[in-house]
Protein backbone atom coordinates (compact mmCIF):
# COMPACT_ATOMS: atom_id res chain seq x y z
CA UNK A 1 0.00 0.00 0.00
CA UNK A 2 1.55 3.15 -1.50
CA UNK A 3 0.93 7.13 0.70
CA UNK A 4 -0.86 8.10 -2.53
CA UNK A 5 -3.84 5.32 -1.62
CA UNK A 6 -2.96 3.44 -4.42
CA UNK A 7 -1.44 -0.58 -4.23
CA UNK A 8 1.16 -2.35 -5.87
CA UNK A 9 0.54 -6.20 -6.49
CA UNK A 10 3.86 -6.96 -6.66
CA UNK A 11 7.05 -5.15 -5.90
CA UNK A 12 10.40 -5.97 -7.32
CA UNK A 13 13.82 -4.64 -5.40
CA UNK A 14 16.92 -5.14 -6.95
CA UNK A 15 19.78 -5.00 -4.57
CA UNK A 16 23.37 -5.96 -4.23
CA UNK A 17 25.19 -6.94 -0.56
CA UNK A 18 29.18 -6.69 0.38
CA UNK A 19 30.53 -8.36 3.29
CA UNK A 20 29.24 -11.22 5.55
CA UNK A 21 26.49 -11.24 7.32
CA UNK A 22 27.61 -12.44 10.85
CA UNK A 23 25.57 -15.43 12.72
CA UNK A 24 23.82 -12.86 15.29
CA UNK A 25 22.52 -10.69 11.92
CA UNK A 26 23.57 -7.85 13.59
CA UNK A 27 26.17 -6.31 11.69
CA UNK A 28 24.09 -5.16 8.27
CA UNK A 29 24.64 -1.86 7.15
CA UNK A 30 22.15 -0.04 4.74
CA UNK A 31 23.34 2.56 2.21
CA UNK A 32 19.99 4.31 1.31
CA UNK A 33 21.24 6.53 -2.26
CA UNK A 34 20.83 9.62 -3.47
CA UNK A 35 18.69 10.82 -6.27
CA UNK A 36 19.98 9.01 -9.67
CA UNK A 37 22.39 6.63 -7.62
CA UNK A 38 21.48 2.96 -7.74
CA UNK A 39 22.38 -0.32 -5.81
CA UNK A 40 26.03 -0.76 -7.80
CA UNK A 41 27.68 1.07 -4.34
CA UNK A 42 30.56 -0.51 -4.30
CA UNK A 43 31.50 -2.09 -7.81
CA UNK A 44 31.63 -1.72 -11.50
CA UNK A 45 28.82 -0.58 -12.86
CA UNK A 46 26.84 -2.71 -15.85
CA UNK A 47 25.94 0.22 -17.88
CA UNK A 48 28.60 2.53 -17.74
CA UNK A 49 31.23 0.26 -16.77
CA UNK A 50 32.79 3.22 -14.42
CA UNK A 51 33.43 1.93 -10.78
CA UNK A 52 30.62 2.00 -7.93
CA UNK A 53 29.07 5.58 -6.67
CA UNK A 54 30.06 5.05 -3.24
CA UNK A 55 33.78 3.04 -3.91
CA UNK A 56 35.99 4.95 -1.77
CA UNK A 57 33.63 4.81 1.74
CA UNK A 58 32.52 1.20 1.16
CA UNK A 59 35.10 -1.64 0.97
CA UNK A 60 37.86 -3.49 2.58
CA UNK A 61 39.48 -1.00 5.47
CA UNK A 62 37.01 1.76 4.62
CA UNK A 63 34.90 3.51 6.42
CA UNK A 64 32.17 1.47 5.81
CA UNK A 65 34.43 -1.50 6.28
CA UNK A 66 33.27 -4.85 4.35
CA UNK A 67 35.32 -6.96 6.09
CA UNK A 68 33.48 -6.06 9.21
CA UNK A 69 29.95 -4.75 8.33
CA UNK A 70 27.40 -6.68 5.77
CA UNK A 71 26.38 -3.73 3.23
CA UNK A 72 23.02 -3.38 1.62
CA UNK A 73 22.17 -1.28 -1.07
CA UNK A 74 18.96 -1.17 -2.85
CA UNK A 75 17.55 1.06 -5.58
CA UNK A 76 14.62 2.65 -4.79
CA UNK A 77 11.34 2.08 -5.14
CA UNK A 78 10.45 3.76 -8.45
CA UNK A 79 13.90 3.74 -9.41
CA UNK A 80 15.33 2.65 -13.09
CA UNK A 81 17.93 -0.11 -11.92
CA UNK A 82 15.75 -3.44 -11.69
CA UNK A 83 13.34 -2.03 -9.03
CA UNK A 84 10.07 -1.79 -9.60
CA UNK A 85 8.83 1.74 -11.23
CA UNK A 86 7.51 3.72 -14.55
CA UNK A 87 10.16 1.54 -16.58
CA UNK A 88 9.25 -1.94 -15.35
CA UNK A 89 6.18 -3.98 -16.60
CA UNK A 90 2.67 -3.38 -15.19
CA UNK A 91 1.66 -5.71 -12.32
CA UNK A 92 -2.25 -4.66 -12.29
CA UNK A 93 -5.15 -5.77 -13.39
CA UNK A 94 -4.02 -8.87 -15.21
CA UNK A 95 -1.36 -7.12 -17.39
CA UNK A 96 1.73 -8.28 -16.15
CA UNK A 97 1.97 -11.04 -18.94
CA UNK A 98 1.94 -8.34 -21.83
CA UNK A 99 5.86 -7.25 -22.07
CA UNK A 100 4.75 -4.59 -24.10
CA UNK A 101 2.76 -2.91 -21.38
CA UNK A 102 5.19 -1.28 -19.06
CA UNK A 103 3.79 1.25 -16.36
CA UNK A 104 5.52 4.98 -17.60
CA UNK A 105 3.12 7.75 -16.39
CA UNK A 106 0.69 5.19 -15.02
CA UNK A 107 3.09 4.57 -12.32
CA UNK A 108 1.97 6.09 -8.70
CA UNK A 109 3.34 8.74 -7.02
CA UNK A 110 5.58 7.78 -4.24
CA UNK A 111 7.04 8.97 -1.20
CA UNK A 112 10.26 8.74 0.68
CA UNK A 113 7.94 7.02 2.98
CA UNK A 114 7.18 4.62 0.10
CA UNK A 115 10.75 3.77 -0.31
CA UNK A 116 11.34 3.17 3.17
CA UNK A 117 8.62 0.92 3.73
CA UNK A 118 10.06 -1.12 0.13
CA UNK A 119 13.34 -1.23 1.76
CA UNK A 120 11.97 -2.71 5.06
CA UNK A 121 10.49 -5.40 3.17
CA UNK A 122 13.76 -6.23 1.68
CA UNK A 123 15.73 -6.57 5.15
CA UNK A 124 13.42 -8.65 6.60
CA UNK A 125 13.12 -11.06 3.52
CA UNK A 126 16.89 -11.36 4.14
CA UNK A 127 15.98 -12.38 7.40
CA UNK A 128 17.48 -9.06 9.57
CA UNK A 129 15.78 -8.06 12.64
CA UNK A 130 17.53 -4.67 13.41
CA UNK A 131 20.03 -2.90 11.20
CA UNK A 132 23.58 -2.08 12.77
CA UNK A 133 23.11 1.16 10.76
CA UNK A 134 21.37 2.82 8.27
CA UNK A 135 23.24 5.37 6.32
CA UNK A 136 22.95 8.04 3.12
CA UNK A 137 23.24 11.39 1.79
CA UNK A 138 21.01 13.83 -0.26
CA UNK A 139 18.00 12.21 -0.78
CA UNK A 140 19.72 8.67 0.37
CA UNK A 141 19.52 11.12 4.00
CA UNK A 142 16.17 11.53 4.00
CA UNK A 143 15.58 8.14 3.98
CA UNK A 144 17.81 7.26 6.88
CA UNK A 145 15.80 10.01 8.50
CA UNK A 146 12.44 7.84 7.44
CA UNK A 147 13.83 4.96 9.08
CA UNK A 148 14.84 6.50 12.44
CA UNK A 149 10.95 7.63 12.39
CA UNK A 150 9.24 4.78 11.07
CA UNK A 151 11.54 2.32 12.71
CA UNK A 152 12.96 3.40 15.86
CA UNK A 153 13.11 0.03 17.31
CA UNK A 154 15.02 -1.74 13.85
CA UNK A 155 17.88 0.92 13.82
CA UNK A 156 21.00 1.06 16.10
CA UNK A 157 22.69 4.25 14.37
CA UNK A 158 21.54 6.35 11.39
CA UNK A 159 23.76 8.92 9.64
CA UNK A 160 21.93 11.37 7.39
CA UNK A 161 24.47 13.04 5.46
CA UNK A 162 24.29 16.36 3.42
CA UNK A 163 20.30 16.37 3.88
CA UNK A 164 17.00 17.81 5.32
CA UNK A 165 14.13 16.81 7.02
CA UNK A 166 12.06 19.18 4.03
CA UNK A 167 12.81 20.38 0.69
CA UNK A 168 12.99 24.13 0.66
CA UNK A 169 11.48 26.40 -2.32
CA UNK A 170 14.70 26.57 -3.50
CA UNK A 171 15.08 22.56 -4.10
CA UNK A 172 11.22 22.57 -5.03
CA UNK A 173 12.24 25.35 -7.94
CA UNK A 174 15.62 23.68 -9.36
CA UNK A 175 13.51 20.16 -9.65
CA UNK A 176 10.71 22.27 -11.59
CA UNK A 177 12.77 23.20 -13.88
CA UNK A 178 14.48 20.07 -14.55
CA UNK A 179 10.85 17.92 -14.99
CA UNK A 180 9.75 21.03 -17.05
CA UNK A 181 12.61 20.79 -19.48
CA UNK A 182 11.52 16.90 -19.98
CA UNK A 183 7.85 17.68 -20.55
CA UNK A 184 9.29 20.09 -23.53
CA UNK A 185 11.27 17.79 -25.02
CA UNK A 186 9.34 16.74 -28.72
CA UNK A 187 10.40 13.23 -27.70
CA UNK A 188 9.34 13.40 -24.51
CA UNK A 189 5.11 12.19 -25.79
CA UNK A 190 3.56 12.46 -23.07
CA UNK A 191 5.36 10.17 -21.23
CA UNK A 192 4.65 7.50 -23.48
CA UNK A 193 7.98 7.53 -25.41
CA UNK A 194 8.47 3.74 -25.04
CA UNK A 195 6.16 3.13 -27.00
CA UNK A 196 8.10 4.86 -30.46
CA UNK A 197 11.83 3.70 -29.35
CA UNK A 198 12.40 7.28 -28.12
CA UNK A 199 13.71 9.02 -24.99
CA UNK A 200 13.54 12.89 -24.78
CA UNK A 201 17.21 12.56 -24.61
CA UNK A 202 17.90 16.65 -24.66
CA UNK A 203 14.82 17.43 -21.97
CA UNK A 204 16.64 14.70 -19.65
CA UNK A 205 20.25 15.70 -20.33
CA UNK A 206 19.31 19.43 -19.41
CA UNK A 207 17.29 18.13 -16.56
CA UNK A 208 21.14 16.66 -15.47
CA UNK A 209 22.80 19.74 -16.44
CA UNK A 210 20.31 22.00 -14.15
CA UNK A 211 20.72 19.91 -11.21
CA UNK A 212 24.20 18.99 -11.32
CA UNK A 213 25.26 22.90 -10.43
CA UNK A 214 23.68 22.35 -7.27
CA UNK A 215 26.01 19.57 -6.55
CA UNK A 216 28.63 21.99 -6.96
CA UNK A 217 30.15 25.03 -5.13
CA UNK A 218 31.30 28.05 -6.87
CA UNK A 219 34.51 27.61 -5.72
CA UNK A 220 34.44 23.92 -6.92
CA UNK A 221 33.90 25.05 -10.57
CA UNK A 222 35.94 28.03 -10.49
CA UNK A 223 38.99 25.84 -8.81
CA UNK A 224 38.13 23.16 -11.70
CA UNK A 225 37.05 25.69 -14.84
CA UNK A 226 37.50 29.41 -13.93
CA UNK A 227 36.92 31.08 -17.12
CA UNK A 228 39.22 28.75 -19.53
CA UNK A 229 38.25 28.97 -22.72
CA UNK A 230 38.35 25.54 -25.72
CA UNK A 231 39.55 26.74 -28.91
CA UNK A 232 36.95 28.12 -31.86
CA UNK A 233 36.03 31.24 -32.84
CA UNK A 234 33.34 33.91 -31.14
CA UNK A 235 29.61 32.42 -31.79
CA UNK A 236 26.52 32.73 -29.55
CA UNK A 237 26.35 28.74 -30.62
CA UNK A 238 29.88 27.79 -29.80
CA UNK A 239 30.93 25.86 -26.89
CA UNK A 240 32.95 28.76 -26.16
CA UNK A 241 33.69 27.35 -22.10
CA UNK A 242 35.49 24.34 -20.58
CA UNK A 243 32.46 24.53 -17.61
CA UNK A 244 29.39 24.07 -21.00
CA UNK A 245 31.23 21.20 -22.11
CA UNK A 246 31.75 19.90 -18.68
CA UNK A 247 27.68 20.30 -18.36
CA UNK A 248 27.27 18.90 -21.67
CA UNK A 249 29.08 15.78 -21.12
CA UNK A 250 27.35 14.99 -17.72
CA UNK A 251 23.75 15.33 -19.30
CA UNK A 252 24.69 12.99 -22.67
CA UNK A 253 26.11 10.32 -20.29
CA UNK A 254 22.99 10.58 -17.78
CA UNK A 255 20.58 9.88 -20.16
CA UNK A 256 22.49 6.55 -20.87
CA UNK A 257 21.60 5.12 -17.61
CA UNK A 258 18.44 6.68 -16.57
CA UNK A 259 15.04 6.90 -17.32
CA UNK A 260 13.09 10.25 -17.72
CA UNK A 261 9.46 8.57 -15.63
CA UNK A 262 11.69 7.77 -12.95
CA UNK A 263 13.45 11.03 -12.78
CA UNK A 264 10.07 12.64 -12.76
CA UNK A 265 8.51 10.37 -9.61
CA UNK A 266 11.85 10.36 -8.08
CA UNK A 267 11.82 14.15 -7.80
CA UNK A 268 8.24 14.20 -6.86
CA UNK A 269 8.96 12.01 -3.99
CA UNK A 270 11.85 14.55 -2.84
CA UNK A 271 10.05 17.48 -2.82
CA UNK A 272 6.98 15.65 -0.84
CA UNK A 273 9.10 14.87 1.67
CA UNK A 274 8.31 16.82 5.15
CA UNK A 275 9.34 14.79 8.32
CA UNK A 276 7.06 17.20 10.55
CA UNK A 277 4.37 17.34 8.81
CA UNK A 278 2.76 14.48 9.84
CA UNK A 279 3.26 15.73 13.55
CA UNK A 280 1.74 19.08 13.18
CA UNK A 281 5.14 20.63 12.24
CA UNK A 282 6.61 19.31 15.77
CA UNK A 283 9.85 17.37 13.86
CA UNK A 284 11.02 16.18 18.00
CA UNK A 285 7.92 14.39 17.94
CA UNK A 286 8.92 12.18 15.00
CA UNK A 287 12.09 10.84 17.04
CA UNK A 288 10.10 10.46 20.87
CA UNK A 289 11.60 8.30 22.76
CA UNK A 290 13.85 7.06 19.78
CA UNK A 291 17.04 5.05 20.74
CA UNK A 292 18.95 5.12 17.79
CA UNK A 293 22.58 6.75 18.21
CA UNK A 294 22.77 9.55 15.21
CA UNK A 295 25.35 11.02 14.04
CA UNK A 296 24.53 14.46 11.36
CA UNK A 297 27.39 15.13 8.61
CA UNK A 298 27.34 18.65 6.81
CA UNK A 299 29.16 20.71 4.55
CA UNK A 300 30.33 23.75 4.23
CA UNK A 301 30.01 24.48 0.88
CA UNK A 302 26.95 22.78 0.12
CA UNK A 303 24.28 25.44 -0.71
CA UNK A 304 21.82 22.68 -1.76
CA UNK A 305 21.27 21.16 2.17
CA UNK A 306 22.94 23.85 3.59
CA UNK A 307 24.44 23.48 7.17
CA UNK A 308 21.49 25.05 8.89
CA UNK A 309 18.95 22.20 7.94
CA UNK A 310 21.01 19.64 9.67
CA UNK A 311 21.89 21.82 12.57
CA UNK A 312 17.98 22.12 12.58
CA UNK A 313 17.49 17.75 12.52
CA UNK A 314 20.19 18.26 15.69
CA UNK A 315 18.08 20.21 17.82
CA UNK A 316 15.13 18.58 17.02
CA UNK A 317 16.95 15.39 18.06
CA UNK A 318 17.64 16.76 21.28
CA UNK A 319 14.68 17.73 22.03
CA UNK A 320 13.72 13.89 21.66
CA UNK A 321 16.37 13.56 24.10
CA UNK A 322 18.01 11.22 21.31
CA UNK A 323 21.84 10.22 21.39
CA UNK A 324 23.20 12.88 19.00
CA UNK A 325 26.33 13.84 17.21
CA UNK A 326 26.60 16.84 14.70
CA UNK A 327 29.93 17.34 13.05
CA UNK A 328 30.13 20.26 9.67
CA UNK A 329 33.01 19.22 7.64
CA UNK A 330 34.98 22.41 5.87
CA UNK A 331 34.88 21.53 2.39
CA UNK A 332 34.93 23.66 -1.07
CA UNK A 333 33.42 20.90 -3.31
CA UNK A 334 30.03 21.62 -2.54
CA UNK A 335 26.56 19.05 -1.96
CA UNK A 336 28.70 16.34 -4.07
CA UNK A 337 31.30 16.29 -0.87
CA UNK A 338 30.30 13.40 0.65
CA UNK A 339 31.05 11.18 -2.50
CA UNK A 340 34.03 12.69 -3.33
CA UNK A 341 37.66 11.73 -1.49
CA UNK A 342 37.32 13.86 1.71
CA UNK A 343 39.55 12.56 4.54
CA UNK A 344 37.83 14.49 7.25
CA UNK A 345 34.68 13.06 6.62
CA UNK A 346 36.01 9.37 6.29
CA UNK A 347 37.25 9.49 9.82
CA UNK A 348 33.98 11.17 11.30
CA UNK A 349 32.10 8.11 9.53
CA UNK A 350 34.53 5.88 10.33
CA UNK A 351 34.92 6.86 13.74
CA UNK A 352 31.22 7.12 14.13
CA UNK A 353 30.12 3.61 13.38
CA UNK A 354 33.29 2.08 14.84
CA UNK A 355 32.00 3.94 18.15
CA UNK A 356 28.66 2.54 17.66
CA UNK A 357 30.35 -1.29 17.29
CA UNK A 358 31.88 -1.22 19.90
CA UNK A 359 28.61 -0.36 22.04
CA UNK A 360 26.57 -2.87 19.90
CA UNK A 361 29.10 -5.44 20.94
CA UNK A 362 29.78 -6.15 17.28
CA UNK A 363 33.72 -7.81 17.37
CA UNK A 364 36.67 -5.83 15.32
Amino acid sequence: MLDCGSSLSRVAIAYRTYGTLNAARSNAILICHALTGDQYVAERHPVTGKGGWWDVVVGPGLPIDTDRYFVISSNVLGGCMGSTGPRTVMTQAGRDDDPAVLWGTDFPPVTIRDMVRAQKRLVEQLGIARLFAVVGGSMGGMQVLQWAASYPESVFAAVPIATAPYHSAQNIAFNEVGRQSIFADADWQQGRYWQSGAIPARGLAVARMVAHITYLSEEALTRKFGRRMRGGSLAVFNDMFEVESYLQHQGSTFVRRFDANSYLTITRACDWFDLAAEYDGNLSAAFAGTRTRFCLISFTSDWLYPTAESRAVARALNGAGANVSFVEIASDKGHDAFLLDEPDFHRTLAGFLGGCAEHAGLAA
